[in-house]
C-alpha cells in the first residue's frame, strides 16, 4: 500500500518507528507534514494540495496531529476522508479525543468507570463540586494539556478554588475529578489497535510527584492486564472514533478508571517497556484494513430523504419488551436494527430470533417519522405559577 503519515516532526522515535515498519513490510510510505497541506473544494471531486501540488494517491493515511494544530490537522484528515483514504484514526475522533470533558461526556453514557468528574464555570460552583466528587483532595485538569502538563493535585477546598479561580481569570476551561488515592502514583497505558490491547504498561511517578508520565520523569514496566482491563481499553477507543489509540486507566478499587483516550499515544516508553514491535501491528492493521474500509455509517445513511439513523430505547412498559425483534413490527415500519447495545455488551446486526428486553438501546436506520413516532413524549416539569402578594395587586 502507499502509506501518508502526517507529523511535523519526522525525526521523532514515534514517527520514524512507524516509518521503519512500514518500509520493512514493503509499502511505500512518506511522512508529510500536516500544516503543509491546502484544501481545495473547487473542482467535482474533493481535493488535497500537498506544498502547492496536486497530492498523489493514497491508499490510507495515519495522522500524528499535535494538540496545537487540532483544528487544522483534523480538518485535513476530513478531506483524506471524503477523499475515500483509509484513516485508523477519524477526524471526528480525533477531536472528541482532545477535548477532555467531551470525552468524558461521550463515554459516560457506555458504562466506561471513569473518575468522578464535574465541569463548573462559577467560583461559586467549585465548592459544591468538590463536595459531588467525593471532597478534597482533588485533582484539575486543563481540558485540553497533555503530557501530565496541566494537571494539579489541590489538597484542600479552599486550594482548589483559589486555583480554578487563577485558570478561569486566564480564560482557561477546567474540570475538577476525585482523586484515586488507591492508584498510589500509577496509572497503565493500553496501546489499542483495531479491536485488542497489542501492548501494556504501568507508569509510576517519581518521588512525591502523583503524575505517572515519563515526560515527568516517571517509570515504566510491562504489565498483563486482565480481560475486565482489555475489555474497558478497546471500548473506550471504540466509543471515541479511535483505532489506533492509548488508553490511560487507573486501578481503583473496583476495577478500572479510564482517564484519557489519546490519539496519538508515543510509541518509544511502551516499545522498551515491552520489547514488543508495536508500530509494527499499526501498520498491518492498517494494510489489512485498506482493501475493506470502514465508513462513516451516519454520514452515508443520513443523506436518503426521510431516512436516517437514530436509537431507540426499549422501555420497561413498551409493546417491544419480549418480542423478538421479527415479530415486533419493525420491519413493516421500514426499521432495520443495525446494533443491540444492552448494557455493556454489544450485538452488532442482531439475529431476527433475538427477544427485547427492558433497557435495550437498538440503533436503527429506517424512516425518521416512523422511529420518531416510537418515542415516547418526555415528562415535562409543569411550571407552577405564584400568586402575588396582595399589596402588588392593582386596583379593581
Amino acid at each position: 500500500m502507499k502509506l501518508a503519515i502526517l507529523s511535523r516532526a519526522p525525526h521523532a522515535y514515534s514517527t520514524q518507528r512507524l516509518r521503519t515498519a512500514a518500509e520493512e513490510r514493503g509499502h511505500t510510505v512518506k511522512v508529510l507534514n500536516t500544516l503543509r497541506f491546502a484544501i481545495d473544494l473547487t473542482g467535482e471531486q474533493p481535493d488535497l494540495l500537498y506544498r502547492g501540488k496536486l497530492l498523489s494517491d493514497y491508499d490510507a493515511v495515519l495522522p500524528r496531529i499535535g494538540n496545537s494544530i487540532t483544528y487544522y490537522g483534523t480538518a485535513v484528515v476530513r478531506q483524506f476522508e471524503q477523499m475515500d483514504v483509509y484513516t485508523p484514526n477519524t477526524a471526528n475522533g480525533i477531536t472528541n479525543s482532545r477535548d477532555k470533558l467531551r470525552a468524558n461526556q461521550i463515554l459516560s453514557r457506555h458504562d466506561i468507570g471513569m473518575p468522578a468528574t464535574t465541569f463548573v464555570s462559577s467560583r461559586a460552583d467549585v465548592r459544591g463540586a468538590i463536595e459531588r466528587v467525593g471532597g478534597a483532595p482533588v485533582v484539575i485538569k486543563l481540558l485540553e494539556g497533555t503530557q501530565g502538563i496541566g494537571v494539579i493535585l489541590a489538597p484542600e477546598a479552599k486550594v482548589a478554588e483559589s486555583i480554578v479561580e487563577t485558570l478561569h481569570s486566564t480564560k482557561q476551561n477546567v474540570l475538577i475529578q476525585s482523586f484515586i488515592s488507591e492508584s498510589r502514583g500509577k496509572d497503565i497505558r493500553a496501546l489499542v489497535v483495531g479491536d485488542r490491547v497489542v501492548a501494556a504498561m504501568r507508569r509510576s511517578a517519581s518521588g512525591d510527584e502523583f503524575r505517572s508520565n515519563v515526560h515527568r520523569g516517571g517509570t515504566v514496566e510491562q504489565v498483563t492486564l486482565t480481560p475486565e482491563y482489555e475489555e474497558a481499553a478497546v471500548r473506550s477507543a471504540q466509543i471515541m472514533g479511535l483505532r489506533v489509540a492509548g488508553v490511560d486507566m487507573l486501578e481503583g478499587n473496583d476495577g478500572p478508571l479510564v482517564m484519557e483516550v489519546n490519539s496519538s499515544p508515543g510509541l518509544e516508553g511502551i516499545e522498551r517497556a515491552t520489547g514488543l514491535d508495536v508500530a509494527g501491528a499499526v501498520i498491518d492493521f492498517i494494510a489489512n484494513q485498506v482493501a475493506f474500509p470502514e465508513i462513516d455509517v451516519r454520514q452515508r445513511l443520513s443523506v436518503s430523504t426521510g431516512y436516517g439513523v437514530a436509537e431507540l430505547l426499549v422501555h420497561t412498559n413498551a409493546d417491544l419488551v419480549g418480542k423478538t425483534i421479527k415479530d415486533s413490527g419493525l420491519w413493516d415500519r421500514d426499521i432495520t436494527v443495525l446494533t443491540l447495545h444492552r448494557g455493556t455488551s454489544v450485538i452488532p446486526n442482531p439475529r431476527s430470533g433475538v427477544a427485547l428486553e427492558p433497557g435495550d438501546r437498538l440503533l436503527c436506520f429506517g424512516k425518521l417519522e416512523e422511529m420518531r413516532s416510537m418515542i415516547p413524549d418526555r415528562r415535562r416539569r409543569r411550571t407552577k405559577l405564584r400568586k402575588l402578594p396582595t399589596a402588588a395587586l392593582p386596583d379593581s
